[in-house]
C-alpha cells in the first residue's frame, strides 16, 4: 500500500464531487486540503480489514471494491456492496463509533483513493457547516443504501434485484467476477446463468 501527497488532477475532481455531493464550497475543500493523501491499493488488497476499525474515508479514484462479510461457522463469503470511481467509501458504522467493523473492503481491481482521516474529519465538522452536511448526508446515503438493500432482499425476485444491479453499475460484468455478482445476488451461480439467458432472450 503506497500513500503519497495529494496531486492535482485528483484534488480537482475530489472538489468537484464535494460540491456536487454536498455543496462544499471552496473555502470548505481549501479547510480539508492538507488532509487528503493518495493512496494506492493493488487488486485483492484491503481498505479496511475484517474485524477492524475503520479510520478512514475514502473517495475513490480509479477502480472497484466490493464490502463483504464472512460468515464465521461456513467461512463463506457474502457481498453487501460494490462501490467505484467518484463514490465515497467507508464502513461507516465503524468508523463514527470506532468499533470493529465484521466487514472487508477488498479492492478487485489495482485502485486509486484520496483519503481522510476519522480524526481530522471531526475537527473539519466544527470548523464547517458544510462539512457538518456532509458528515450528515454521508449517514444518510449509507441508512438509504442498506434499507433498500434489505427491502430488495425480501421483496424482489433475483432477476429484478440483478436488472436493478446491472442498471446502476452498467460495465459490472466486465470488471467483477460472476461468482461475486451470485453473491450479492444471494444466488448460486447456476441461477445466475438461467437468469442471464431469460433476460438475453426477452
Amino acid at each position: 500500500m503506497i500513500e503519497n501527497r495529494l496531486v492535482s488532477p485528483q484534488h480537482a475532481l475530489l472538489q468537484y464531487h464535494l460540491h456536487r455531493f454536498a455543496g462544499l464550497s471552496e473555502t470548505d475543500t481549501e479547510l480539508a486540503n492538507e488532509f487528503w493523501t493518495l493512496r494506492s491499493i493493488p487488486k485483492h488488497d484491503y481498505f479496511n480489514f475484517r474485524n477492524s476499525v475503520c479510520r478512514h474515508v475514502g473517495f475513490i479514484v480509479k477502480g472497484i471494491f466490493r464490502v463483504y462479510y464472512t460468515d464465521p461457522k461456513t467461512e463463506q463469503e457474502h457481498n453487501l456492496v460494490f462501490a467505484n470511481e467518484n463514490m465515497f467509501l467507508a464502513s461507516l458504522k465503524s468508523m463514527v463509533t470506532q468499533t470493529a467493523c465484521p466487514y472487508a473492503i477488498e479492492a478487485l481491481e489495482d485502485a486509486e483513493l484520496l483519503v481522510i482521516q476519522h480524526d481530522h474529519l471531526q475537527a473539519l465538522y466544527g470548523q464547517s457547516h458544510g462539512w457538518e452536511r456532509f458528515g450528515r448526508l454521508l449517514a444518510e446515503q449509507y441508512l438509504i443504501f442498506n434499507q433498500s438493500r434489505s427491502e430488495s432482499l425480501l421483496t424482489q425476485t433475483a432477476e429484478e434485484r440483478y436488472v436493478d444491479l446491472m442498471k446502476n453499475y452498467p460495465d459490472l460484468l466486465n470488471r467483477v467476477s460472476l461468482g461475486h455478482i451470485s453473491s450479492y445476488l444471494g444466488i448460486k451461480g447456476p441461477s445466475l446463468s438461467r437468469i442471464r439467458a431469460h433476460i438475453a432472450h426477452k
